[in-house]
């Protein structure tokens, strides 16, 4: 078989050396002595047995079967299009499913599908470094006493993650206080996993400082005897308010509730055809009157339509607004006179952050804040708005806006949040 071969690699390197020779006559080469005389150096000699073994070199992999590797989505794309850069289209074909999905926002950086981790997953290490006297005490006594000086690290590191999640300062430093005073003197076995212990008392602690009056908002409605139940919806613009109005009528439509909405924003450009084209999808009625008309009037008309026809729910949408316009919160609290909402309820964006908190507190001052519904948390690599919401202003968060659909309205859980940083 070897012989074989050999004769077959002798028989192409003869076919090569006759189609070079060839060649050359065709194009009329230059001749050896020729360079010679007119650069002056002698031209570096080829020995046909060179170039003979060069070809066999070159045919040798043709010979035998490669298996065909899976190159990585760059390279591939790289090999099919011949470019070095490919476009973004293509690589994004080429990419995993699961990571497609999650650069459409078809998953949050916390749903994303095992054993795909986002980088903002990593979480910080959170134990306590116990000393050397201390370690020596535990040997003898079975258990370790936590000191100040043992916590200091972990407080650092636990503060650091907090920032890191978009939590207010002052809270976060806040925080770190009351875990230290928690912290400092607790005896922790030998037996026990001293950083499962501290990040279980740091759970226990971020859960009792989230704690709110909580409102179960379906029991409410059904509990009021003079309906309809009226929520207000308010605050700065882009902030999701006409979306989230949809995707609660949804949720309470489920549940076998009536719906009438306001349109109360008569200042925005095609804002009462948006409601109208989200009504017209859900089934729903919808209260207007021309642009420019009084916000409170058209509020006032909705809750009189939902008595006249047995509706139990009036949801009254309202123009964005920036906390420092005093004429346009003048109007939002005009609405609420008129209204007499049974609750009100901030609409803001998640991801946010600061900004978010201080313009809830304004509106608190000004008009009251029953509630919060924070849109577009899959954007929000943490969710640390949240704690800062609750910690600070003491106000439910009622729903998380998870997406684009109108199912994408989940019940908030302060362990959603806390499971992103503490792990």
């Amino acid at each position: 078989m070897f012989e074989l071969l050999r004769k077959k690699l002798g028989n192409f390197a003869e076919k090569v050396k006759k189609k070079i020779e060839q060649k050359a006559d065709a194009e009329g080469e230059i001749s050896q002595g020729f360079l010679q005389q007119q650069k002056g150096f002698a031209a570096p000699e080829q020995p046909e047995k060179n170039l003979i073994e060069e070809k066999q070199k070159e045919a040798l992999p043709k010979l035998e079967e490669t298996p065909e590797l899976e190159l990585p989505a760059e390279e591939e794309a790289i090999a099919e299009t011949g470019e070095e850069e490919p476009a973004a289209e293509l690589l994004e074909e080429k990419a995993p499913i699961e990571e497609r999905a999650f650069a459409e926002g078809k998953f949050s950086p916390g749903f994303l599908p095992a054993g795909k981790k986002a980088v903002a997953e990593k979480k910080r290490e959170l134990k306590p470094a116990v000393s050397i006297k201390g370690k020596l005490k535990a040997a003898i006594t079975g258990a370790v006493t936590l000191k100040e000086s043992d916590l200091k690290g972990l407080l650092w590191e636990l503060e650091l993650a907090l920032l890191e999640a978009d939590v207010e300062q002052t809270t976060a430093e806040e925080i770190c206080r009351l875990i230290k005073e928690k912290l400092s003197g607790k005896i922790i076995s030998r037996k026990e996993n001293a950083e499962a212990v501290v990040k279980k008392e740091i759970r226990e602690a971020l859960l009792g400082m989230m704690k709110a009056k909580e409102i179960d908002l379906l029991q409410e409605i059904k509990a009021k005897k003079e309906k309809p139940y009226r929520i207000l919806f308010l605050g700065p613009n882009g902030s999701g308010k006409t979306t989230s109005i949809a995707k609660l009528t949804w949720l309470l439509q489920s549940k076998g509730l009536k719906v009438i909405w306001a349109a109360s924003d008569t200042f925005r450009a095609a804002s009462i055809e948006q409601l109208e084209k989200h009504a017209e999808r859900l089934n729903a009625r919808v209260v207007k009157h021309q642009y420019g008309a009084d916000p409170a009037a058209v509020a006032f008309d909705a809750v009189k339509a939902a008595q006249g026809k047995g509706i139990e729910v009036v949801l009254i949408d309202s123009a964005g607004r920036q906390e420092t316009n005093r004429n346009l919160m003048g109007e939002l609290q005009k609405i609420v006179r008129v209204a007499q909402p049974d609750l009100k309820i901030y609409v803001g964006e998640a991801y946010t952050g600061q900004a978010l908190l201080q313009q809830a507190k304004e509106y608190d001052k000004m008009i009251g804040i029953d509630a919060f519904i924070l849109t577009k948390i899959d954007c929000d690599a943490k969710g640390g708005t949240t704690i800062s919401l609750l910690f600070k202003l003491q106000k439910p968060i009622l729903f998380i806006g998870t997406g684009q659909e109108y199912r994408d309205l989940q019940r908030f859980e302060p362990e959603f949040v806390i499971n992103k940083i503490i792990g």
